[in-house]
């Protein structure tokens, strides 16, 4: 743990020390085991465990105060417990599906926030290029749609168009020479 977290923690213990002197003296320990005995023993492991399930020491360092403030604050009634590691560990794992519930809903509500395409810019694009594209002969278009477009290959738009394949590749390679000019002079 961090200095800063080390100290917070170290702070709220020493609130409900004060908490429970001010309830006629209760020591908070419970069955014989005392907070602090408790926290001195059962941190450490709980502070591993939670840096393996989140991946993040600070997000882990954070869980287990939480947890443990959670106990001190009960800790009259949890130090009676059959098992209160138990009770420890399912307030940790509590807080931590609270944390990636919140972080889920909030990088759901930011994915609805971002902005959209643009649908004019969309529309305004694909003007630009059928009227690029009108500006190609009839075989240009018809060797680049084959080829490009539809994935055939020169043979076999070759063999569509009654043309060679060769014909095929010098039409789309003229064709797209040509949108390239038509589109670099329309955004130049």
């Amino acid at each position: 743990m961090n200095g800063w977290g080390t100290a917070r923690l170290l702070y709220v213990m020493n609130v409900g020390m004060h908490l429970a002197a001010d309830h006629g003296g209760h020591d908070l320990t419970g069955n014989g085991r005392s907070f602090d005995d408790f926290f001195r023993d059962e941190a450490p492991a709980l502070f591993r465990r939670m840096c393996l399930v989140t991946g993040n020491r600070n997000e882990a360092e954070e869980i287990l105060q939480d947890a443990f403030v959670a106990l001190l604050e009960r800790w009259d009634r949890v130090s009676t417990l059959d098992d209160p590691v138990s009770y420890l560990y399912r307030t940790a794992f509590n807080r931590w599906n609270r944390l990636a519930r919140r972080a889920s809903r909030q990088l759901r509500e930011r994915a609805r926030l971002a902005p959209s395409e643009d649908a004019f810019s969309a529309v305004e694009e694909r003007d630009v290029l059928e009227r690029a594209f009108s500006e190609l002969t009839a075989r240009q278009r018809a060797a680049i749609v084959l080829t490009d477009v539809l994935g055939f290959t020169s043979p076999e738009a070759g063999a569509i168009l009654g043309i060679r394949d060769v014909t095929v590749r010098r039409l789309a390679s003229q064709g797209r020479a040509r949108l390239r000019r038509i589109l670099e002079a329309d955004h130049g």
